[in-house]
């Protein structure tokens, strides 16, 4: 076994961020990581496929809308940050399946670890939520920040 001197942590880090609590701690921590490791951060914002939008009319619409503001305000908030500490960073905005999304860009990204926030939802134990499928991908260390 060889070891690369020099390299001590992730050099990729992708860290999902849908504007909930738990994933707006996780990014503050994966920016973090970032900043102290010098690694390159890819947030991933992942708005849900539009169901709501055959329940209600206008539905579509008001989600699109909403997603849309907590995406302008992580990027107003992103901006000020990489100003003052100098943290590389990418943002990737798709509609879709989150854990497809995030799977799918960690592995574009060759990510070194994927930084997710705990979710909130009750339904999630049964059905299991984006951090358990990421970790069962088994493909990169992911961490589930509370």
């Amino acid at each position: 076994m060889t070891f690369e001197y020099g390299v001590d942590g992730p050099k990729v880090i992708v860290v999902g961020v849908d504007g909930s609590d738990t994933s707006l701690r996780a990014g503050a921590y994966a920016w973090g990581l970032a900043r102290r490791g010098g690694a390159r951060l890819v947030l991933v914002h992942v708005a849900p496929a539009a169901s709501l939008s055959t329940l209600t009319p206008g539905g579509a619409a008001v989600m699109r809308e909403a997603s849309d503001e907590v995406l302008a305000e992580l990027r107003r908030e992103l901006e000020q940050a990489a100003e003052r500490v100098g943290v590389r960073y990418d943002v990737v905005t798709e509609q879709g399946d989150p854990y497809t999304v995030l799977a799918r860009v960690a592995d574009e990204s060759r990510a070194d670890a994927v930084v997710v926030g705990a979710s909130a939802q009750a339904g999630h134990r049964l059905i299991g939520s984006v951090a358990v499928k990421l970790v069962r991908a088994g493909k990169w260390p992911v961490t589930v920040v509370p």
